[in-house]
């Protein structure tokens, strides 16, 4: 599928990030049906966490995703997850691009990768939707919340999904590998709103619930919009896709409207009426309606623990750019919100002890 690519989203491939590319043309024409011509292949200025690229040959375009070059923490960059989660959600009629083909051999390109279709749409980089007009902001919205929904209606066995994680302790667990990953980082340093906030968390657990399908990254960034519709056509970015609760991964959606303006274009302190945006208990009755739950009672927690897993994230970005193998010319940008991200998660918390 071709697409409209943003010509400011996409530039030259970045130092410690190029590749023998006539492998990767080698490997296109033994995976890719119906590859074929001369390869191009440019840099998206996304990807974090993994180096994202734009290919083009003989007037059809992909995209490429590797795990970032040099020394890893064990557990991240799940290409392989994304690629899996990704063809058996398709099969459930959900929004996601075709994989044209995943590559777990390192010798190809340096890495493992997989190829996707470049899916025609819109990307909006800001929740408060600036560039609609104001009576077309609320449907946008409302669509992010049916295609969450969706998802977490999905049975992960009927998606042949049901091994892709555990079914029990997901939230403690990812508090566990977060909290480790934050301590393990030397070079990343320590902030002593994540140290309470390690210490907090498990103190607070509330009791979970059935296991779902859950994206992990949910985000409007993270979403293409059809072109001129409120529709979601695909959802990417699938790294940290699991099963666990489903309420913890729509509490982590829900934080753009607990987040500053400096902080990932957050809605906090808006008018979002006067903006045509829903409020935030709108949105909240909205998901339980679709997902058949009357309220979300430890919906605070849930937000308090991805305010904090969001920071340790951060917090992983900051020692990649302190070792030089962060993804991202954005790096250091994020890097920045680190401190105040992180005071937030845990005022949250201070305020409900």
């Amino acid at each position: 599928m071709s697409g409209i690519v943003d010509q400011a989203d996409i530039g030259v491939v970045r130092d410690g990030h190029r590749f023998d590319e006539a492998r990767l043309a080698a490997w296109m024409v033994d995976n890719v049906d119906g590859y074929g011509g001369a390869l191009t292949v440019r840099q998206f200025k996304g990807g974090q966490s993994n180096p994202t690229y734009h290919l083009s040959a003989g007037g059809c375009d992909y995209v490429l995703r590797r795990k970032p070059p040099g020394a890893l923490l064990p557990g991240a960059h799940a290409i392989d997850r994304e690629a899996r989660v990704m063809m058996a959600l398709a099969g459930q009629g959900f929004p996601v691009p075709r994989i044209h083909g995943y590559c777990a051999d390192a010798a190809a390109i340096g890495t493992p990768f997989y190829v996707m279709a470049l899916v025609e749409g819109r990307i909006f980089w800001d929740p408060a939707l600036p560039d609609l007009p104001k009576d077309e902001r609320s449907a946008c919205f409302d669509a992010m919340n049916a295609t969450l929904a969706q998802l977490h209606r999905i049975d992960p066995d009927a998606a042949g999904l049901g091994d892709y994680g555990r079914r029990d302790g997901y939230v403690a667990r990812q508090i566990a590998r977060w909290s480790r990953q934050y301590r393990e980082d030397e070079a990343a340093g320590r902030l002593a709103d994540m140290d309470q906030l390690i210490e907090w968390l498990p103190a607070h657990l509330p009791a979970e619930r059935p296991a779902r399908i859950i994206h992990g990254d949910f985000r409007i960034d993270n979403m293409i919009f059809h072109p001129t519709e409120p529709k979601i056509l695909a959802v990417l970015d699938w790294e940290l896709s699991t099963l666990g609760d489903p309420v913890a991964d729509f509490a982590y959606h829900l934080m753009m409207y607990r987040l500053p303006r400096h902080i990932m274009s957050g809605l906090a302190g808006m008018d979002l009426v006067t903006q045509g945006l829903p409020t935030e208990p709108s949105y909240v009755m909205a998901y339980c309606r679709r997902t058949g739950q009357a309220a979300l009672p430890d919906l605070g927690f849930h937000i308090i623990f991805n305010l904090f897993r969001f920071a340790a994230i951060v917090h992983g970005i900051k020692g990649r750019l302190a070792r030089g193998t962060a993804a991202s010319p954005d790096a250091a940008a994020m890097v920045a919100i680190l401190p105040d991200l992180a005071r937030i998660a845990w005022q949250y918390a201070a305020m409900t002890r």
